[in-house]
């Protein structure tokens, strides 16, 4: 595959099988592997030796470190960042002698998603938009969006705004990201960007 007319770069050493699909402007490192079925947005980024199952979705700008395997039923949307040697799983209960391709679980990364450095996610939960999983979770539930978790298992910590700054809600609810000055409001345990 000629990755300059296909608008990408591939390092000499990724191997991209035929049938994967990827998207202009995507930077592929060494040592990865796209099996035939998977499909990468634009302007992504695979570090070193990440691993991309068929059937895995991606969407654009999606950050993937080195050692990562995105297995069967791992969909990513925009702006997910998945850290180094971050880890997911793609079925309950695994066992050597026992085929459970049929079982594979659905994970769901959704837009802007942070999954920290030797997280686990297991199978069948869904990380909500913006939220923050922090290195070495354990995610055994779904995340809210905006959450903050952390710990093995993981638990809700706080709460993190879209530019990556934890959120200090007053006693009315509202908070402001010391980052970016966009307001926030915390309403019936969910929080939602100030209109």
């Amino acid at each position: 595959m000629d990755t300059r007319e296909n608008g990408f770069y591939a390092h000499p050493t990724a191997v991209l099988d035929e049938g994967c699909r990827v998207g202009q402007g995507t930077r592929i490192w060494h040592f990865c592997h796209l099996m035939p079925g998977c499909v990468i947005g634009e302007r992504c980024s695979l570090g070193q030796n990440v691993f991309v199952a068929g059937g895995v979705e991606l969407g654009n700008n999606v950050k993937v470190q080195n050692n990562v395997s995105l297995y069967t039923g791992v969909i990513c949307e925009d702006d997910v960042f998945l850290g180094p040697s971050m880890v997911f799983t793609n079925v309950i209960n695994p066992r050597s002698a026992v085929v459970r391709r049929e079982e594979y679980a659905s994970t769901r990364v959704r837009r802007g998603a942070t999954i920290g450095a030797n997280a686990t996610i297991l199978c069948g939960n869904e990380i909500g938009e913006w939220a923050f999983v922090a290195a070495g979770s354990v995610v055994t539930h779904p995340v809210p969006d905006f959450a903050l978790v952390m710990g093995s298992p993981a638990r809700q910590a706080g709460w993190m705004s879209a530019h990556g700054h934890r959120l200090h809600f007053d006693v009315s609810g509202k908070a402001v990201c010391q980052g970016s000055g966009e307001r926030y409001i915390l309403k019936d345990g969910k929080v939602s960007k100030e209109e």
